[in-house]
């Protein structure tokens, strides 16, 4: 049984392009065990409505930062906006400040299909 479903945004697939082919594997295990488990350890919350899925992989703290869009009311989906290497022991306010803008525009841009 799956919590939500995730949908990357295409920065997401530009960032995971960069990263090695194992790295990637974990961080696409880590998501699929979050949607199962919802473990915070893999997928928390920041502020307001920026979560964060976490990967550790090879001495790298690698994030995602996402939203939930429960707006058609069938399924629960949580969208990944962007994917940074975290260097610091705090997410940069400007990689939440990104992720709100892409949240902004994502819903601004579905109300028009």
């Amino acid at each position: 049984m799956h919590f939500f479903q995730t949908i990357f945004l295409e920065e997401v697939d530009k960032f995971l392009a960069g990263l090695d082919l194992k790295t990637v594997k974990k961080v696409f295990y880590n998501i699929d065990l979050a949607e199962q488990t919802n473990d915070p350890k893999l997928y928390k919350k920041l502020q307001d409505d920026i979560w964060e899925f976490r990967t550790s992989y090879t001495g790298l703290q690698i994030r995602l930062l996402a939203f939930w869009d429960k707006t058609d009311g069938k399924e629960t989906l949580v969208i990944a906006t962007h994917g940074f290497i975290k260097r610091t022991d705090k997410i940069p306010k400007n990689e939440i400040e990104r992720a709100i803008k892409i949240r902004k525009w994502y819903f601004e841009n579905k109300q028009k299909d």
